[in-house]
């Protein structure tokens, strides 16, 4: 053997032995991941749920996640406010965290996502990466699109989808009132409401709209009594958290007995104002529902029994799903070499095979539409203990709830 090529070889099959060390450097990294949402005020019984349900889950998917790291949540208090938002986005990069979700009001995933777009462009080799949970404005994911923000929730123009046709088949809806909150999700739900109708069933009428402050209304008798003036038979609501709960509990109480077509019946405080009160005539849209049964149903009966409360975000498990699969194809937990993995990712979720669509980073999922009524043997789940839970009637799969996208996305 030539002695002078010796420590050339040396050299080359120590950088091979290098190489193949950082590409599976990950195994056993910890993964932090900045959760930004509220913790205080109206909606924080809603956040206490979330971060319980991050961490539940990070432990699940530390013991089986396939790039074998070690995902530990930083929950940070937003208050629901983009500017509360932006000082924790600037806190958990000053602490190296490089993911960050967030869910609760697409006025705060706005503000994010320009945030993080602008700190990528200055910071080369500093990259965040936004996991969205929750926040369904369809803007999001196109005109305000964005490489770096990946929206694991369906969009408020999916589930409009999906509801729209499942109400095309109900003759008994004649007279919808939209009652939304007051921001960009809001005003969607609305938006889609009424073209969506005006295309599947031209023959209803939209007798009353109105827009309320997000998480300030205590009382929405009001709101009701406008309601049942229209003459409407069907309420189509996106109110989530205190919004929801509030409203259901004013028109119980004031014997409105017309339908509610809403988005996150599920979620704390709005099973306890429903009572036997909602049963039959409360729908929900959604991408899980209580009784998806399998391994969901183990997971959702564990939670219970641990935080004596209900796990209703299911975007969670997607998110660490999702994380983990490109973190293995990417061998990296770089947020670059990562986002350029999910691209076109697909996985085996709990909902079917979910798909994130590479030209806006929008997940494709099958949706459900689920009623309240009293649980049974079939539909046993009781959130709140209620003894009702939201039974599902109809299944909707990705291809039916897809909207098209006007995303440009810039890719680095």
């Amino acid at each position: 053997m030539n002695i002078a090529k010796r420590p050339l070889k040396i050299a080359v099959a120590a950088a091979l032995l290098l190489s193949g060390a950082a590409a599976f450097a990950q195994k056993g990294e910890t993964v932090k991941i900045a959760w930004i949402d509220p913790l205080s005020g109206l909606m924080a019984p809603v956040g206490q749920n979330q971060v319980k349900s991050f961490q539940f889950f990070a432990e699940k998917f530390n013991a089986t996640n396939p790039a074998g790291v070690k995902f530990e949540i930083v929950p940070i208090d937003n208050k629901l406010s983009p500017a509360e938002s932006l000082n924790a986005l600037k806190s958990a990069i000053d602490q190296g965290v490089r993911y960050v979700t967030q869910g609760n009001g697409s006025g705060v995933a706005v503000a994010l996502i320009d945030a993080i777009n602008k700190h990528n462009e200055r910071n080369p080799g500093k990259e965040v990466l936004f996991l969205n949970h929750s926040a369904v404005d369809p803007d999001l994911t196109n005109s305000k699109c964005s490489y770096w923000h990946f929206r694991m929730d369906a969009d408020t123009s999916m589930k409009m989808e999906a509801l729209t046709t499942f109400m095309k088949d109900q003759p008994d809806i004649k007279k919808v009132f939209l009652l939304n909150q007051n921001y960009a999700h809001g005003h969607q739900v609305a938006k889609y409401a009424k073209e969506m109708l005006a295309v599947k069933r031209p023959d209803v009428q939209i007798v009353g709209e109105d827009l309320h402050p997000l998480a300030q209304v205590r009382d929405f008798a009001p709101y009701v009594a406008k309601i049942k003036a229209s003459g409407a038979d069907t309420v189509i609501t996106g109110n989530w958290g205190s919004d929801l709960a509030l409203l259901i509990k004013a028109a119980n109480e004031s014997g409105y007995t017309g339908k509610f077509f809403t988005y996150y019946t599920g979620v704390s405080g709005t099973p306890t104002a429903l009572g036997k009160n909602g049963a039959g005539r409360v729908y929900q849209v959604s991408y899980n529902h209580y009784n998806m049964g399998g391994q969901m149903g183990k997971w959702q009966e564990e939670f219970q029994t641990k935080f004596k409360d209900d796990f209703y975000t299911g975007s969670v498990i997607h998110i660490y799903s999702l994380l983990g699969e490109a973190m293995a194809k990417a061998k990296s937990t770089d947020p670059v070499k990562v986002a350029a993995a999910l691209e076109g990712l697909k996985v085996k979720s709990f909902n079917g095979e979910v798909e994130m669509r590479k030209a806006d980073h929008q997940l494709q999922q099958p949706l459900f539409i689920s009623v309240w009524q009293k649980a049974d043997a079939k539909y046993p789940y009781s959130p709140e203990n209620t003894g009702y839970t939201l039974a599902p009637v109809k299944t909707y799969e990705s291809y039916v709830s897809s909207t098209p996208t006007s995303c440009q996305m810039k890719r680095p």
